[in-house]
Protein backbone atom coordinates (compact mmCIF):
# COMPACT_ATOMS: atom_id res chain seq x y z
CA UNK A 1 0.00 0.00 0.00
CA UNK A 2 1.07 3.49 -0.63
CA UNK A 3 1.73 5.66 2.32
CA UNK A 4 -0.89 8.33 3.19
CA UNK A 5 1.66 11.07 2.40
CA UNK A 6 2.14 9.77 -1.18
CA UNK A 7 -1.62 9.52 -1.73
CA UNK A 8 -2.10 13.15 -0.72
CA UNK A 9 0.43 14.52 -3.23
CA UNK A 10 -1.96 14.91 -6.26
CA UNK A 11 -4.44 16.75 -4.13
CA UNK A 12 -1.65 19.01 -2.88
CA UNK A 13 -0.53 19.80 -6.42
CA UNK A 14 -4.08 20.65 -7.47
CA UNK A 15 -4.50 22.93 -4.47
CA UNK A 16 -1.24 24.68 -5.32
CA UNK A 17 -2.35 25.19 -8.93
CA UNK A 18 -5.66 26.63 -7.74
CA UNK A 19 -3.87 29.00 -5.36
CA UNK A 20 -1.54 30.23 -8.11
CA UNK A 21 -4.52 30.78 -10.41
CA UNK A 22 -6.27 32.81 -7.74
CA UNK A 23 -3.18 34.98 -7.27
CA UNK A 24 -2.89 35.58 -11.01
CA UNK A 25 -6.55 36.58 -11.22
CA UNK A 26 -6.09 39.01 -8.37
CA UNK A 27 -3.01 40.51 -9.99
CA UNK A 28 -4.89 40.93 -13.26
CA UNK A 29 -7.74 42.66 -11.46
CA UNK A 30 -5.29 45.15 -9.92
CA UNK A 31 -3.58 45.91 -13.24
CA UNK A 32 -6.83 46.48 -15.15
CA UNK A 33 -7.38 50.03 -13.87
CA UNK A 34 -9.81 52.35 -15.65
CA UNK A 35 -8.25 54.64 -18.25
CA UNK A 36 -7.36 58.16 -17.05
CA UNK A 37 -9.65 60.87 -18.44
CA UNK A 38 -8.19 62.77 -21.40
CA UNK A 39 -6.86 66.25 -20.66
CA UNK A 40 -9.17 68.99 -21.88
CA UNK A 41 -7.77 70.74 -24.93
CA UNK A 42 -6.66 74.33 -24.39
CA UNK A 43 -9.38 76.74 -25.47
CA UNK A 44 -8.64 78.14 -28.92
CA UNK A 45 -9.48 81.76 -28.23
CA UNK A 46 -7.87 84.76 -29.93
CA UNK A 47 -8.23 88.44 -29.04
CA UNK A 48 -8.28 90.88 -31.95
CA UNK A 49 -7.39 94.46 -31.07
CA UNK A 50 -7.35 97.62 -33.20
CA UNK A 51 -5.35 100.74 -32.33
CA UNK A 52 -5.27 104.43 -33.27
CA UNK A 53 -8.90 104.92 -34.35
CA UNK A 54 -11.54 105.81 -34.77
CA UNK A 55 -11.10 106.60 -38.44
CA UNK A 56 -14.10 107.78 -40.46
CA UNK A 57 -12.76 105.84 -43.45
CA UNK A 58 -11.26 102.60 -42.15
CA UNK A 59 -13.05 101.87 -38.88
CA UNK A 60 -16.47 101.38 -40.58
CA UNK A 61 -14.83 98.97 -43.06
CA UNK A 62 -13.32 96.98 -40.20
CA UNK A 63 -16.67 96.95 -38.41
CA UNK A 64 -18.45 95.66 -41.52
CA UNK A 65 -16.02 92.74 -41.82
CA UNK A 66 -16.23 91.88 -38.14
CA UNK A 67 -20.01 91.86 -38.42
CA UNK A 68 -19.88 89.68 -41.53
CA UNK A 69 -17.82 87.03 -39.71
CA UNK A 70 -19.59 87.38 -36.35
CA UNK A 71 -16.45 88.53 -34.53
CA UNK A 72 -16.06 90.96 -31.65
CA UNK A 73 -12.87 92.92 -31.01
CA UNK A 74 -11.33 95.46 -28.65
CA UNK A 75 -10.61 98.95 -29.98
CA UNK A 76 -7.98 101.11 -28.28
CA UNK A 77 -8.97 104.60 -29.34
CA UNK A 78 -7.14 107.92 -29.28
CA UNK A 79 -9.01 110.66 -27.48
CA UNK A 80 -8.56 113.35 -30.09
CA UNK A 81 -9.84 110.95 -32.77
CA UNK A 82 -12.89 110.19 -30.65
CA UNK A 83 -13.48 113.94 -30.34
CA UNK A 84 -13.25 114.32 -34.13
CA UNK A 85 -15.35 111.22 -34.96
CA UNK A 86 -17.79 110.63 -32.09
CA UNK A 87 -20.36 108.84 -34.26
CA UNK A 88 -17.77 106.22 -35.25
CA UNK A 89 -17.00 105.48 -31.60
CA UNK A 90 -20.72 105.12 -30.95
CA UNK A 91 -20.92 102.67 -33.85
CA UNK A 92 -18.05 100.58 -32.45
CA UNK A 93 -19.79 100.29 -29.08
CA UNK A 94 -23.25 99.74 -30.60
CA UNK A 95 -21.96 96.68 -32.49
CA UNK A 96 -20.84 95.04 -29.26
CA UNK A 97 -17.13 95.80 -29.37
CA UNK A 98 -15.07 97.08 -26.46
CA UNK A 99 -13.75 100.67 -26.56
CA UNK A 100 -10.65 101.24 -24.45
CA UNK A 101 -8.06 103.96 -23.81
CA UNK A 102 -5.03 104.58 -26.06
CA UNK A 103 -4.19 108.07 -24.70
CA UNK A 104 -5.28 111.46 -26.03
CA UNK A 105 -2.59 112.21 -28.61
CA UNK A 106 -0.38 109.07 -28.80
CA UNK A 107 2.71 110.23 -26.86
CA UNK A 108 5.29 107.99 -25.22
CA UNK A 109 3.79 107.89 -21.74
CA UNK A 110 7.17 107.06 -20.20
CA UNK A 111 8.35 110.57 -21.04
CA UNK A 112 5.47 112.45 -19.42
CA UNK A 113 5.12 113.98 -15.99
CA UNK A 114 2.56 112.41 -13.69
CA UNK A 115 0.12 115.26 -14.29
CA UNK A 116 0.55 115.11 -18.08
CA UNK A 117 0.03 111.33 -17.97
CA UNK A 118 -3.18 111.84 -16.02
CA UNK A 119 -4.43 114.45 -18.49
CA UNK A 120 -3.80 112.10 -21.44
CA UNK A 121 -5.77 109.30 -19.85
CA UNK A 122 -8.62 111.13 -18.14
CA UNK A 123 -9.41 113.34 -21.15
CA UNK A 124 -9.69 110.23 -23.32
CA UNK A 125 -11.84 108.52 -20.70
CA UNK A 126 -14.24 111.46 -20.74
CA UNK A 127 -14.62 111.43 -24.53
CA UNK A 128 -15.16 107.69 -24.69
CA UNK A 129 -17.62 107.75 -21.79
CA UNK A 130 -19.64 110.49 -23.50
CA UNK A 131 -20.14 108.26 -26.54
CA UNK A 132 -20.41 104.79 -25.01
CA UNK A 133 -21.73 105.39 -21.49
CA UNK A 134 -18.85 103.45 -19.96
CA UNK A 135 -15.39 104.39 -18.71
CA UNK A 136 -12.46 102.36 -20.06
CA UNK A 137 -10.63 100.21 -17.52
CA UNK A 138 -7.82 99.12 -19.86
CA UNK A 139 -5.00 101.28 -21.15
CA UNK A 140 -2.70 100.45 -24.04
CA UNK A 141 0.32 102.75 -23.89
CA UNK A 142 1.37 104.00 -27.34
CA UNK A 143 4.36 102.12 -28.78
CA UNK A 144 3.95 99.57 -25.99
CA UNK A 145 5.98 101.98 -23.88
CA UNK A 146 5.73 100.58 -20.35
CA UNK A 147 7.87 100.90 -17.23
CA UNK A 148 7.24 100.89 -13.51
CA UNK A 149 6.17 104.53 -13.50
CA UNK A 150 3.62 103.96 -16.27
CA UNK A 151 2.23 100.90 -14.51
CA UNK A 152 1.97 102.74 -11.21
CA UNK A 153 0.29 105.78 -12.76
CA UNK A 154 -2.14 103.58 -14.70
CA UNK A 155 -3.06 101.63 -11.58
CA UNK A 156 -3.65 104.90 -9.76
CA UNK A 157 -6.28 105.74 -12.37
CA UNK A 158 -7.90 102.31 -12.13
CA UNK A 159 -6.42 101.07 -15.40
CA UNK A 160 -4.85 97.72 -16.28
CA UNK A 161 -2.17 97.69 -18.97
CA UNK A 162 -3.01 95.61 -22.05
CA UNK A 163 -0.29 94.96 -24.62
CA UNK A 164 -0.15 92.24 -27.33
CA UNK A 165 1.56 89.00 -28.29
CA UNK A 166 1.22 89.05 -32.11
CA UNK A 167 2.38 92.11 -34.06
CA UNK A 168 2.24 91.83 -37.87
CA UNK A 169 3.49 95.44 -38.11
CA UNK A 170 0.55 96.39 -40.28
CA UNK A 171 1.25 100.03 -39.38
CA UNK A 172 4.30 99.84 -41.69
CA UNK A 173 2.09 98.72 -44.61
CA UNK A 174 4.12 95.63 -45.59
CA UNK A 175 1.36 94.43 -47.93
CA UNK A 176 -1.83 92.45 -47.49
CA UNK A 177 -0.15 89.06 -47.93
CA UNK A 178 2.55 89.85 -45.36
CA UNK A 179 -0.03 90.92 -42.77
CA UNK A 180 -2.04 87.75 -43.33
CA UNK A 181 1.02 85.51 -43.15
CA UNK A 182 2.46 87.15 -40.05
CA UNK A 183 -0.81 86.86 -38.12
CA UNK A 184 -1.64 83.31 -39.20
CA UNK A 185 1.88 81.99 -38.58
CA UNK A 186 2.05 83.46 -35.08
CA UNK A 187 -1.41 82.96 -33.58
CA UNK A 188 -1.86 80.34 -30.89
CA UNK A 189 -4.54 79.91 -28.20
CA UNK A 190 -4.75 83.07 -26.10
CA UNK A 191 -2.94 85.33 -28.58
CA UNK A 192 -3.62 89.07 -28.53
CA UNK A 193 -3.29 90.39 -32.09
CA UNK A 194 -2.31 94.02 -32.70
CA UNK A 195 -3.87 95.65 -35.77
CA UNK A 196 -4.70 99.26 -36.67
CA UNK A 197 -7.87 100.94 -37.88
CA UNK A 198 -6.54 104.51 -37.71
CA UNK A 199 -3.42 106.63 -37.74
CA UNK A 200 -2.85 106.49 -41.48
CA UNK A 201 -3.64 104.43 -44.55
CA UNK A 202 -5.07 101.15 -43.22
CA UNK A 203 -6.32 99.76 -46.52
CA UNK A 204 -3.86 96.84 -46.33
CA UNK A 205 -5.14 95.89 -42.88
CA UNK A 206 -8.72 95.97 -44.14
CA UNK A 207 -7.75 93.87 -47.16
CA UNK A 208 -5.99 91.27 -44.98
CA UNK A 209 -8.79 90.95 -42.45
CA UNK A 210 -11.15 88.59 -44.37
CA UNK A 211 -8.49 85.91 -44.87
CA UNK A 212 -7.34 86.24 -41.25
CA UNK A 213 -10.86 85.83 -39.90
CA UNK A 214 -11.82 83.05 -42.31
CA UNK A 215 -8.65 81.04 -41.74
CA UNK A 216 -8.66 81.32 -37.96
CA UNK A 217 -12.28 80.24 -37.86
CA UNK A 218 -11.50 77.27 -40.08
CA UNK A 219 -8.79 76.29 -37.57
CA UNK A 220 -11.36 76.22 -34.78
CA UNK A 221 -10.61 79.55 -33.17
CA UNK A 222 -13.20 81.71 -31.48
CA UNK A 223 -12.85 85.43 -30.80
CA UNK A 224 -13.35 87.25 -27.51
CA UNK A 225 -13.07 90.71 -25.99
CA UNK A 226 -10.14 91.45 -23.74
CA UNK A 227 -11.14 91.29 -20.05
CA UNK A 228 -11.75 95.02 -19.60
CA UNK A 229 -14.77 95.79 -17.46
Amino acid sequence: MSSPRAADRPRGRRAARLAVGALLAAATAVVALPAAPAQAAEAKVVYLTFDDGPSPRYTPQVLALLSQYGVRATFFEIGQNVAANPAVTRQVAAQGHSVQNHSWSHPDLRKLSRSAFQDQVTATDARIRAQTGTTPTCLRPPYGGVNGTVRSAAAGLGKSIQLWSVDPQDWARPGRAAIERRVLNAVKPGSVVLLHDGGGDRSQTVAALPAVLRTLKSRGYTFALLPCR
